[in-house]
C-alpha cells in the first residue's frame, strides 16, 4: 500500500504518531454486517489492534478477511490478518509502540498478555479513500 507522501503524512498525523485512535472494523458473517469500535494504531498502510483470537471479530476474519474501517474524513477496506501472541519475540517492537499508544488504559486489567490469545491483529489496507482540505487522495 503506497500514499503519496502528503496523505501518509495526514494518516499518521490523524491516526498515527503514538496515538491510541478509536475506529469503527465491521466484519461480515452469513451475510450478515457486524460492526463494533476498536482502539487503533496506525503505521505504514496498516491499523494494529489488540484482541483475542476467540472473539467474534476474529472468528468472522478467519473465514472472510476483508474488512472496512473508518475514520476522521476516511474509509477503507482492508485485509486482516492475525500477528499472533502480543508477545511473541517476533511481535516484540510492534508490541513496544501499542503499548506507548494504548498507554491510558493498556494495564487497567482488561488485557492479559500471559494469555497467548491475546493478540495483534493487523488490519492491511487494500483501498481507501482519504478527504482533507478539499484534496481527495485514494488508493
Amino acid at each position: 500500500m503506497n500514499w503519496n507522501k502528503q496523505a501518509e503524512e495526514i494518516m499518521m498525523e490523524r491516526f498515527g504518531n503514538d496515538k491510541d485512535t478509536s475506529i469503527p472494523l465491521a466484519t461480515v458473517e452469513n451475510g450478515v454486517p457486524y460492526v463494533r469500535y476498536v482502539n487503533a494504531y496506525y503505521e505504514e498502510g496498516s491499523f494494529y489492534i489488540i484482541t483475542h483470537a476467540l472473539s467474534n471479530k476474529m472468528r468472522h476474519i478467519q473465514t472472510s478477511p476483508t474488512v472496512a474501517i473508518a475514520g476522521d474524513w476516511f474509509a477503507a477496506h482492508a485485509k486482516g490478518e492475525s500477528l499472533g501472541w502480543f508477545c511473541e519475540e517476533k511481535n516484540c517492537l510492534l508490541a513496544e509502540k501499542l503499548k506507548k499508544a494504548f498507554s491510558s488504559w493498556i494495564d487497567n486489567g482488561h488485557t492479559d498478555f500471559s494469555d497467548e490469545n491475546t493478540i495483534i491483529l493487523r488490519l492491511e489496507l487494500t483501498d481507501a479513500v482519504l478527504l482533507s482540505h478539499g484534496t481527495r487522495y485514494e488508493l
